[in-house]
């Protein structure tokens, strides 16, 4: 009997499973994520900008470091360290889950390649996130009005992650049904909710720390 080797340039099942119909549509879904993702950065940014301005404004004589380019990419960063914590952890080391795992069950050599593929499609959306971050982080480099505080740093890529479960759990675990946190169990929604509800409290502790180095810049200026 012949080797069997589950591999997109190598076994045509595989690839017709991969490039069907659903092709496109989950392509699409993986893309339109990262869209809203980006989006809520830009509020989050934009808002923050507007309370900086604002405060600035208010006192003409002081001269406040803005923490906004700092917290805006390490939100950045921690969208896309989320996503591979997320992919490693939970996808690769535990195997819990996979991109399309509840659509199309690994049950099979050829299913769990096709998953396999939409992880690494999924890995390669995080990957470009990181290194907009990192673009982003070395640009500040050439700024001298901007607060560089670690607690900014930690306390945005806090914000990141939790936005990024947040986004990807709602569109992907309860909208779109294409996984949930842990498949084989036989309570999957508390394992859902109990993944939004550890990212809502990932959100306020970042959101603390970012405002409580805020309040104190604000208070020695």
């Amino acid at each position: 009997m012949g080797t069997f080797f589950a591999c997109i340039t190598c076994n045509r099942q595989v690839q017709e499973a991969i490039y069907d119909r659903s092709f496109l549509p989950n392509l699409l879904t993986m893309l339109s994520a990262f869209i809203v993702l980006a989006i809520i950065i830009a509020l989050l940014s934009a808002a923050s900008t507007r309370r900086h301005r604002k405060y600035t404004a208010a006192n003409p004589g002081l001269q406040v470091l803005s923490p906004v380019p700092l917290t805006t990419a390490a939100m950045v960063l921690g969208i896309g360290l989320g996503g591979f914590v997320d992919g490693i952890v939970l996808h690769q080391v535990l195997q819990w889950h996979e991109m399309i795992s509840n659509r199309l069950p690994p049950n099979t050599l050829v299913n769990k390649s096709v998953n396999m593929f939409w992880d690494g499609i999924f890995h390669a959306f995080t990957l470009i996130v990181t290194l907009i971050g990192v673009i982003l982080l070395w640009k500040l480099l050439k700024r001298n009005d901007v607060d560089r505080s670690g607690r900014l740093l930690a306390g945005g890529m806090l914000i990141g992650w939790a936005v990024f479960n947040i986004v990807e759990g709602i569109i992907d675990h309860h909208l779109l049904k294409l996984h949930n946190v842990r498949e084989i169990t036989a309570s999957q929604d508390l394992w859902n909710y109990g993944f939004l509800g550890f990212s809502v409290v990932m959100w306020i502790v970042g959101g603390a720390m970012v405002r409580r180095r805020t309040s104190i810049v604000n208070r020695q200026s």
